[in-house]
């Protein structure tokens, strides 16, 4: 039956969903956005060439992203600990869902960013700008509509990690769907939390384009 109880456990899971999401992709972009700037600017055919510091970036990028997110959370269990004290609950999932999202983020600047027209970084060196004023003033301003387009893939699929950390009791609406949908064979409450999931990332990049759409300069 459904009770009371179940409501209101859906309820904060949803509300356990949007924390995870929100706070994991706040603090990605707070790691990831300097790490795809230097990625840009450091390539061979960057602002600014580093051999080494772009190696060492993309190295640590592709071992990241390489590894199944299932598998890092369990990886990164006693590191979770160390810091948030538990290995389960939705603070606890925050942890692997940054070191995750780090990378994956960094690559979308990354590719944001090279996507610059050259001409208008030659514009801005020709009238004296600083590197720092060219990344500030002109990268990251002119790849503005592709970074928050961006932003709106990187929240989703954080989105759909969190629901992935229901396999270690990392809360939210995945771990509902694990626990009452999978684990008890309740498929109404696995198709509800599946139909939230849904409708989460649809609001989220209803609300993403429709901004994107807005600091478009070509329309």
């Amino acid at each position: 039956m459904w009770t009371k109880e179940i409501t209101d456990m859906i309820i904060n899971g949803v509300w356990a969903t949007l924390y995870m999401t929100v706070a994991s992709t706040v603090l990605g972009y707070l790691f990831g956005l300097p790490m795809g700037v230097l990625l840009a600017i450091t390539d061979k055919e960057g602002l600014t060439p580093n051999a080494v510091v772009y190696k060492i970036l993309d190295v640590i990028a592709n071992i990241v992203r390489s590894i199944p997110f299932l598998i890092l959370l369990i990886l990164l269990i006693p590191f979770t600990r160390l810091l948030v004290g538990q290995s389960y609950g939705s603070t606890a999932t925050i942890v692997p869902l940054v070191i995750a999202a780090i990378p994956f983020i960094g690559r979308m600047v990354e590719s944001s960013i090279k996507e610059v027209d050259p001409g208008v970084i030659e514009a801005a060196r020709s009238m004296g700008a600083s590197n720092m004023q060219i990344v500030m003033k002109v990268l990251l301003v002119e790849a503005r509509t592709s970074l928050l387009t961006g932003a709106t893939i990187a929240i989703g699929t954080i989105l759909g990690y969190s629901a992935m950390a229901g396999c270690v009791g990392g809360g939210g609406l995945g771990d509902i769907a694990i626990r009452y949908g999978y684990y008890r064979y309740q498929t109404s409450i696995m198709i509800v939390t599946v139909v939230l999931l849904v409708i989460l990332v649809q609001i989220f990049q209803s609300i993403g384009m429709f901004l994107a759409a807005k600091l478009d300069k070509r329309k």
